[in-house]
């Protein structure tokens, strides 16, 4: 297979626009799995990042890419309103899976925005976007692309998405290598391959955000259910467009 990189194209060293790039690895890529996607990613954009919340899921894609690229970069981003079991399995799965480049990032001004961690309280999203996108913004700005562990099953929004395709806004290669996997591809790959499991996944908590706007689902609800209850909210912002919240359609989507 030939892969088409920012810096050759089939007739010559021309540096090819991000959209006809992601064009094309997606038609190379349309049969082939999520180790092939990684390794094509990380040919096709040498900077590129992945950006992991170390959830309920997070396990599978850094272990994929750790057998890959085992010095990928990893962003996590420290909200400082994570539950201390989150703390404590971001530090458990580096070292299991040796992960050698991880960076954790804060938000720079919470003592200014934010004061007296109230901001949740009165405005969700202002909060999301103090602690976690603009964060993860600033943290991007040096990275021409980043993966994510977003599949198609999760929203109706996310029912085409491709391996491969361009941010709006950034003009970035966002690259979603587990985006046909299927939630039972996910629990088997994390069983096959003995990864360890949040250690909230067990106490009811099948999407893990932070710990003030996070509760537990009950048998039968939605497993996003449990983020931002009660509240016209299901998105943390992560996935923007031109840094505005984007808004998806159903109620499962995930980091």
């Amino acid at each position: 297979m030939v892969l088409l990189t920012p810096n050759t194209t089939p007739g010559g060293p021309v540096r090819p626009t991000s959209d006809v790039m992601v064009s094309a690895l997606n038609a190379q890529l349309t049969h082939h799995g999520a180790t092939d996607v990684l390794r094509a990613a990380f040919e096709a954009v040498p900077d590129i990042a992945l950006v992991s919340s170390f959830g309920a899921e997070s396990v599978v894609l850094l272990h994929l890419a750790a057998m890959v690229k085992r010095d990928v970069p990893v962003i996590f981003i420290d909200t400082e309103m994570l539950f201390a079991e989150t703390l404590v399995y971001q530090q458990d799965v580096a070292e299991r899976l040796r992960l050698k480049n991880v960076t954790i990032i804060r938000a720079a001004d919470l003592a200014v925005e934010d004061p007296d961690n109230t901001l949740h309280q009165r405005d969700t999203d202002a909060c999301c976007a103090l602690r976690k996108t603009q964060p993860l913004h600033t943290a991007l700005a040096g990275h021409s692309g980043w993966i994510t562990g977003r599949k198609r099953y999760q929203s109706g929004t996310r029912a085409h998405l491709e391996f491969f395709e361009v941010e709006d806004g950034t003009g970035r290669i966002k690259v979603n290598p587990l985006a046909r996997w299927a939630p039972a591809d996910v629990q088997d790959y994390m069983d096959e391959n003995r990864l360890p499991r949040h250690p909230l996944v067990a106490k009811g908590y099948p999407s893990i955000g932070c710990a003030p706007c996070t509760s537990p689902v009950a048998p039968g609800e939605d497993p996003r259910a449990g983020r931002w209850r009660d509240e016209n909210k299901d998105e943390c912002g992560i996935h923007f467009v031109n840094g505005k919240v984007v808004r998806p359609r159903a109620q499962n989507d995930s980091l």
